[in-house]
């Protein structure tokens, strides 16, 4: 009875650790300096700015796994009021705000979602250079395609560092071809990031 026993056990230990041996990926987000690293091998290969969880809607620190993911995510949270014209009247709008007649609420996009704690996740968003979303971590479009083909449902994911230890603030970042980016990694640059050939 002990043999078995310790035959399973083995068996178990042994499914369960293979999976994390043949990928051994991981993401940090570092608050600190606004930044998300793809981590392959305990090697960096993949560096992009981020704009995480604003005051009052802080980004959670501590460690999580990446629980669901989903390419055309909508938010249930957030979006914006858009009137009978199609013009947008409230941009930071909530599924409770008014809607004037003939408008509706449009639910926010938030491509490549990556959950990685209760409604929070990384995805590709609007970076105006300093934490500015609602506990989310905005990356650049292309980045977030790119993490999103990477990183598997149970990919650890670290938070840390804190907003309140911000160094500086980095301005607005544009959102580059997705053909440009697949073969590169990136780094910080002055005040920018750059692309870094393999």
């Amino acid at each position: 009875m002990k043999k078995l026993f310790a035959f399973f056990m083995m068996l178990w230990l042994l499914c369960s650790i293979a999976p994390t041996m043949a990928s051994d990926v991981r993401v940090i987000i570092n608050l600190s300096e606004q930044q998300a690293l793809l981590l392959q091998n305990n090697k960096v290969v993949l560096i992009s700015p981020i704009s995480s969880g604003r005051a009052g809607w802080s980004t959670p620190w501590g460690n999580f796994h990446i629980v669901s993911k989903d390419i055309d995510h909508r938010s249930r949270s957030f979006g914006s009021v858009v009137d009978a014209t199609g013009r947008v009247v409230n941009s930071n709008a909530t599924p409770a705000s008014r809607v004037p007649a003939g408008g509706h609420f449009r639910c926010a996009p938030m491509p490549f979602y990556m959950e990685f704690s209760p409604a929070v996740g990384m995805h590709g968003g609007y970076l105006p250079g300093y934490p500015a979303s609602h506990g989310c971590v905005r990356m650049p479009r292309d980045m977030a395609a790119l993490f999103f083909q990477r990183v598997p449902i149970g990919t650890p994911v670290n938070v840390v560092g804190s907003t309140s230890e911000l160094t500086h603030v980095r301005r607005a970042l544009p959102v580059a071809s997705a053909s440009r980016l697949g073969r590169f990694l990136f780094y910080q640059k002055g005040e920018g990031y750059g692309p870094v050939p393999r």
